[in-house]
């Protein structure tokens, strides 16, 4: 069963991503755009999906969810290294290329090669993040 809900939720992700243009990478360029052609549709997308969620984390105080034994832990605010390094590393890519991890992968279906290469860099990235940043934090030890 919670294979299935996810299925149909990450189907509606990748529907709504699609509607609001969140795959067409010059939607998204012409919203980093600033000094030039300004697109600032983008910011509707972002406030109709910050809000519902944030409505949601709200009611799900002292609930339990019907799925799952409990509702994920809020993640640490604290800003770090870690944190300052991922968005300035996550902000390059999706400036470059007009695209972040849920629409690279629903782009699959019509981005084509460049999407696809897009995809594949994306992953080799995430999958060499952790050892890179345990060897890093080892120098640092060391140090």
């Amino acid at each position: 069963m919670r294979v299935l809900i996810s299925f149909l939720v990450g189907g509606l992700f990748g529907l709504g991503l699609l509607v609001s243009g969140m795959t067409d990478t010059t939607k998204v360029q012409g919203w980093l755009d600033v000094f030039g052609n300004w697109d600032p549709t983008l910011a509707f997308v972002m406030g109709g999906a910050i809000m519902p969620m944030a409505l949601a984390w709200r009611y799900t105080l002292g609930r339990k969810p019907v799925l799952a034994d409990a509702f994920p832990a809020p993640s640490d605010p604290k800003l770090g290294l870690n944190l300052v390094l991922g968005s300035t590393l996550f902000g390059m890519g999706w400036g470059l290329s007009g695209l972040c991890p849920g629409p690279a992968i629903a782009s699959l279906s019509f981005g084509g090669f460049g999407g696809a290469l897009f995809v594949v860099a994306m992953a080799a990235g995430m999958l060499a993040a952790p050892p890179i940043r345990a060897r890093l934090d080892q120098q640092a030890i060391s140090v």
